[in-house]
């Protein structure tokens, strides 16, 4: 495998959240449950409201749409992580851990923009409410989806654009059951003192 960034590390050690083998049977029935429950409750809001036309309004397609984001987001970590429940080595690439964390700041970040776009409809329905179809036009609708989306993305890139630069030489233990990206800078081999910063700086400025 090349390897990335002059680095010697291609993978990561993820300690997971419990070395007991009892109560990672039971973290696994816990989450495995709660993961499929995740799923389902916002599969059944997707098809109810995907089929049911008297809910064709403009709160209903942005709920749907937070529905489908926070399937993504349950999704981004938590089957590796039940599978790891079952694994004693509990390893990812690179470049798992990479998209792990680019993809966690994607999705977390088009979610809290997708929350403002709600509060703008349920701010336009209470105070204008005459107008509420004509202001939410699905013109309107889809413009901030879609500025929901590009603010998540830029968000992430910014966040992973200097990761592809960092050099990791090891220990490449990461304390967590993911990869979390403040843990995952500070295992590089090099001061990253004022990338942290910027990072807490960033998270803190989102809506």
């Amino acid at each position: 495998m090349e390897k990335t960034n002059h680095s010697e590390v291609s993978e990561f050690m993820l300690l997971g959240l419990s070395k007991s083998q009892n109560l990672q049977i039971l973290f696994f029935l816990g989450f495995s449950v709660v993961y499929v429950g995740i799923v389902l409750g916002n599969l059944l809001i997707l098809v109810t409201v995907t089929f049911d036309s008297r809910l064709h309004t403009p709160m209903y397609f942005l709920l749907i749409n937070l529905s489908f984001i926070d399937m993504i987001l349950a999704s981004f970590a938590t089957p590796k992580m039940i599978a790891d429940f079952l694994r004693e080595q509990k390893t990812i690439s690179w470049w798992g851990c990479y998209s792990q964390m680019f993809f966690m700041h994607l999705v977390g970040g088009s979610e809290m923009m997708l929350l403002v776009a709600m509060a703008i409809d349920r701010y336009v329905a209470i105070c204008k409410p005459l107008h509420y179809m004509t202001i939410m036009s699905p013109r309107v609708l889809t413009s901030l989806l879609l500025s929901s989306y590009a603010v998540g993305f830029v968000h992430s890139s910014s966040q992973m654009a200097f990761m592809l630069k960092l050099p990791f030489c090891g220990p490449n233990v990461v304390d967590s059951f993911f990869c979390d990206l403040p843990l995952v800078i500070k295992l590089a081999c090099k001061d990253t003192y004022m990338l942290q910063l910027l990072v807490i700086a960033e998270v803190a400025s989102c809506p």
